[in-house]
């Protein structure tokens, strides 16, 4: 059952997952053993919501292809004193059904039933469709 709650972010700077997993590998000596993290700006004001087994969904392109479950959210000082909202974050990148998304900034609350189905593990490979192509399959349902 998913969860009641996640959260929706665009991977900036991050063409496809694999990206992501070579940049989190390049900062892993950053973080807790077993964690990444990911500094957001705002704080989400339903954070016990998203502590209940909620996960930070990434979009690439336009298309939510991963998530990561959320495993709590700590306070970090960034270099100009202010403080952000660090999620810390399973380092397990699940790779999704590929699900089209609109751009947006900062990130967005999930519901459980919106959020796309977790992909087997033995299809790893099914980000490597161009985006405009994967979203089109996945908006007539054939992805």
């Amino acid at each position: 059952m998913p969860a009641a709650l996640n959260l929706l972010k665009l991977c900036v700077g991050a063409e496809s997952v694999d990206d992501l997993t070579v940049w989190h590998d390049s900062q892993r000596h950053r973080w807790p053993v077993g964690c990444t993290r990911h500094v957001t700006r705002m704080w989400p004001r339903r954070e016990s919501e998203l502590l209940e087994g909620g996960s930070l969904y990434w979009v690439f392109k336009g298309v939510v292809l991963a998530r990561q479950s959320i495993l709590r959210l700590d306070a970090v000082e960034g270099e100009d004193g202010i403080i952000r909202c660090g999620i810390i974050l399973d380092a397990a990148i699940i790779r999704t059904e590929p699900q089209p998304r609109r751009p947006f900034q900062g990130w967005r609350y999930l519901k459980g039933e919106d959020a796309p189905r977790d992909l087997p593990a033995q299809r790893p490979g099914d980000d490597t469709l161009p985006p405009e192509l994967s979203a089109a399959l996945a908006d007539l349902g054939l992805r």
